[in-house]
């Protein structure tokens, strides 16, 4: 095992690099900012997973736009969480009538994001649309729709580029899979 008792980083699998990453932020900041043009945009970051894909993402988009971060946090353990979600930071800026993108660094079973949009309407904002670093969507168990989509997963237990297993990891700036065997025994990815 080795690394905080997780695998070693010669236990990774790269899957994207981070000029895959580089190239692939770029192109979501141009289409981004072409879709808000003239828009009152609010970036909201997920915390902590989307803080390094966000910090990136505002970079690419070349409109002006406000940023703030909510963090939740769902009730279970690490095997499986209950579906239900609270809000352990909440947004600090006024969102009424201001179009708001939703930066999430990995969207599974969607159940996260429902919870997070149904809260956001609540401050009649404009409109609420999700951008992600990464979809899993065969792991869906509520419908949501994710506008902006950086790679689609489908398998493996992800770190790097601001993900991670018990805060390790988030520091690699490429997107790796801890390769099987390696990952925690039973270990299901976080209801997002």
């Amino acid at each position: 095992m080795g690394y905080y008792g997780m695998a070693t980083k010669d236990n990774l699998e790269q899957i994207v690099s981070k000029e895959e990453i580089q190239k692939r932020v770029k192109e979501l900041g141009k289409q981004i900012s072409k879709d808000y043009k003239e828009k009152k945009l609010v970036v909201i970051g997920i915390l902590k997973g989307a803080f390094v894909f966000m910090a990136d993402l505002i970079r690419e988009i070349s409109i002006p736009l406000q940023i703030d971060f909510v963090r939740l946090a769902s009730y279970g353990n690490l095997m499986q969480s209950s579906g239900e979600v609270r809000i352990t930071k909440d947004i600090e800026l006024n969102i009424e009538d201001k179009d708001v993108l939703v930066v999430e660094d990995i969207v599974d079973t969607g159940l996260t994001l429902q919870y997070l949009e149904e809260v956001l309407k609540l401050h009649k904002p404009a409109s609420v649309k999700i951008c992600c670093l990464i979809d899993k969507k065969e792991r869906r168990r509520v419908p949501i729709s994710v506008d902006y989509v950086g790679f689609d997963i489908p398998r493996g237990f992800l770190v790097g580029y601001g993900l991670d297993f018990e805060e390790n990891y988030r520091e690699l700036p490429g997107i790796f899979k801890i390769i099987p065997g390696y990952e925690p025994e039973g270990f299901i990815p976080s209801d997002k």
